[in-house]
């Protein structure tokens, strides 16, 4: 049997790495290049998969709770590498760009590496997610300055 600490560390680790999936996927290409020049030591890093460009159909709900229908098929590349240290890495992004998908499929890989995990998290993600959370709140800003506040005004019975 799994002891509870291991299940609550692979637990931890699947969120994290699910985590570190979306922000490289929204990863913008000159992010990814920016570290990859900053790294010390290169990896040497073997596809195992890809560069790949595809069609992924995306699907929709009218009203978010609807029947679901068929929207139309977004462009997707995806990458699997495979470092010396044996550590595979997988990535997909929105896009045809090759180029970050494989940085981005190296960087997966690198991030499951106890060594070199904080390096990507601090050079890396965490740059990704303040960039994502600062366009998330001026997009809220703009929305919030267009709202109108609608009320009715009680007057005298005549």
């Amino acid at each position: 049997m799994i002891s509870a600490d291991r299940k609550d560390a692979a637990s931890q680790t699947a969120s994290g790495r699910k985590r570190a999936a979306d922000l490289l996927a929204r990863a913008e290409r000159s992010e990814l290049s920016a570290v990859w020049d900053a790294l010390p030591e290169k990896p040497t890093a073997h596809p195992v998969r890809g560069p790949e460009t595809g069609l992924v159909m995306v699907r929709g709900r009218i009203g978010g709770g609807g029947a679901p229908f068929n929207l139309g098929e977004v462009t997707v590349t995806r990458a699997t590498v495979r470092l010396e240290s044996g550590s595979i890495g997988h990535a997909q992004a929105l896009g045809t760009d090759r180029e970050k998908a494989r940085l981005a499929a190296i960087f997966d890989a690198l991030w499951q590496e106890e060594a070199t995990r904080d390096f990507v998290e601090q050079a890396l993600l965490s740059p990704i997610a303040e960039r994502i959370a600062a366009a998330d709140r001026r997009k809220a800003d703009e929305t919030a300055a267009t709202r109108v506040d609608f009320f009715t005004m009680v007057r005298g019975d005549n």
